[in-house]
């Protein structure tokens, strides 16, 4: 049997997830020195030979957003400069990723601008996860597999199912992801009308859909102040649910987040391990993604197709 070209390398924004995803799929982490100069810098060295093979660099953009990016950039030049033949960028949670549209005058199309930053260093493909507006994808000339947590929700669900549940969107943009598991769980659908008052507060305005005596499962891609979800979760229960929980891909929790969640008005958090995640004594409960992620890669070290991981177990 001939020695494995799969390489798999990680930053410094996840590496938890990356030893998780290697040991899922028996692969070892590729040994990389990855680390600051005193001026805040980025170094990289990757340590073992890459020339002719198949790289994955695994880094999540979160905070601190920029560091993380310049370190993913640096370590993508850094495979190519050693003759790597593919080189694929492993982005569990795309930043910027809400920065996608010219919706005021003189603001940049930041999203576009980390896609192209991403191809000029390097990266051959894309594999990333629940991307904030899926159109992004267009913003690379280059492959990208795009997958979705919702099978590694689901799975979660199908061990804890409830009654009369609906599920509830916490904003317009969201109704598309939230009907998808309302038609797999077999749950009732309901809205939350919102009105945005900055970056950091949200109000809500109505709920469309009958939610009284109800469980309701709010839905959502990214949480970072939980202005939406606590906002929601307030006027749910003015409007009578029973319980509110809320399943969001990418938590990447603020002191005002915490300070939000502990509230109350949300009585579980679910979200994946796309980020680091620190629950702060908050009910939160992590999933993981390792798995996902580990079939993917190696679907595309083998060129196969990536479908077969979005079909669901246990529904």
């Amino acid at each position: 049997m001939s020695e494995s070209r799969l390489k798999i390398f990680t930053g410094t924004s996840n590496r938890p997830l990356a030893e998780e995803i290697c040991r899922s799929i028996g692969e070892p982490l590729g040994e990389a020195t990855v680390t600051s100069f005193p001026d805040g810098e980025s170094f990289v060295k990757i340590n073992e030979n890459v020339r002719g093979q198949d790289v994955f660099i695994i880094q999540s953009t979160c905070p601190p957003t920029n560091h993380n990016l310049v370190e993913l950039l640096i370590m993508i030049d850094a495979a190519r400069r050693a003759s790597a033949q593919r080189i694929t960028a492993v982005l569990p949670f795309y930043g910027y990723a809400r920065q996608d549209r010219k919706d005021q005058p003189r603001v940049p199309i930041t999203a576009k601008l980390v896609a192209n930053l991403l191809v000029a260093a390097g990266a051959t493909r894309i594999l990333t996860m629940d991307l904030h507006s899926q159109q992004i994808q267009g913003f690379f000339d280059i492959p990208v597999d795009h997958l979705f947590a919702s099978p590694v929700f689901f799975e979660h669900f199908a061990r804890t199912k409830r009654e009369n549940l609906i599920v509830c969107s916490p904003d317009v943009g969201g109704m598309k992801m939230a009907a998808a598991y309302a038609d797999v769980l077999g749950a009732g659908l309901a809205l939350v009308a919102k009105k945005r008052k900055s970056a950091t507060r949200v109000e809500a305005i109505n709920v469309v859909g009958e939610v009284d005596g109800c469980d309701v499962l709010i839905v959502d891609d990214i949480t970072e102040t939980a202005g939406t979800l606590t906002a929601a979760a307030k006027i749910l229960h003015e409007h009578g649910a029973r319980s509110i929980r809320a399943a969001v891909s990418h938590c990447i929790l603020n002191e005002v987040a915490i300070e939000r969640l502990k509230s109350g008005l949300i009585d579980e958090l679910i979200t994946t391990n796309s980020t680091p995640v620190n629950t702060h004594g908050i009910p939160v409960t992590v999933l993981s993604i390792a798995s996902l992620l580990g079939q993917a890669i190696q679907r595309i070290n083998t060129n196969e197709s990536v479908t077969s991981l979005f079909r669901v177990k246990g529904f």
